[in-house]
């Protein structure tokens, strides 16, 4: 059986220093992708289709995770990667204090052997284990491609990421970048710790912007 160590592999996209801020060029990755939006009044932490679409996207995951490391012919294992969000809103200025406006696209990423027959084939056995849940339809395999980019690493409770984003902001100033994010980009995090396990203060993410150089 063949092992993929993605997360050695990738280590420069998912473990930035927390110690320093930096750019970075992302190339094209491979992902399963969700749409959603959060409901008026809600926030990601409440949200019922939030909840829904995670379900959904992990459920792929790990589908197509144990479909190719037990099938006969050639035999692949490869670790599920961490949960990603890009943030946007529906209207007006990105605001972290403001959540009911927030559109979203969470995703994981998966090896680029994983095509749309193979995708199409994990998700009619999804339907079959567990019906046709409404979140399945939401679900797809498409390419990312985010380019030049600021990123570090985010330690603590997600409720203190503005001071790591004021961090981001200085840098970019002073390295003469422009912040795409509101400018057809948008805020990423990667979220590498579980906030239903872990103590706030152990959390780590990832927080990436797009930039352009002024």
């Amino acid at each position: 059986m063949r092992t993929l160590d993605l997360k050695k592999d990738l280590k420069a996209y998912y473990s930035p220093s927390a110690k320093k801020i930096e750019t970075i060029i992302v190339p094209r990755f491979n992902f399963l992708m969700i749409d959603g939006a959060v409901e008026t009044g809600m926030e990601p932490g409440i949200s019922p289709i939030f909840e829904e679409n995670m379900q959904a996207l992990y459920g792929a995951a790990y589908t197509l995770k144990f479909m190719l490391k037990q099938r006969k012919s050639d035999p692949i294992d490869y670790p599920v990667m961490a949960l990603e969000g890009l943030w946007d809103v529906r209207d007006g200025v990105f605001d972290f204090q403001v959540k009911d406006n927030w559109v979203y696209t969470l995703m994981i990423l998966v090896p680029d052997l994983i095509t749309p027959h193979i995708f199409e084939e994990a998700l009619a056995q999804m339907r079959k284990k567990k019906g046709d849940q409404p979140g399945f339809a939401r679900l797809r395999l498409d390419g990312f491609e985010e380019g030049l980019c600021v990123q570090t690493m985010h330690l603590g409770p997600y409720a203190t990421e503005l001071e790591t984003l004021a961090k981001m902001q200085a840098f970019m100033v002073a390295n003469g970048y422009r912040d795409l994010v509101g400018h057809g980009g948008k805020h990423h995090e990667i979220y590498l710790g579980d906030p239903r396990k872990a103590a706030p203060e152990k959390l780590k993410t990832v927080l990436r912007h797009p930039v352009a150089k002024i």
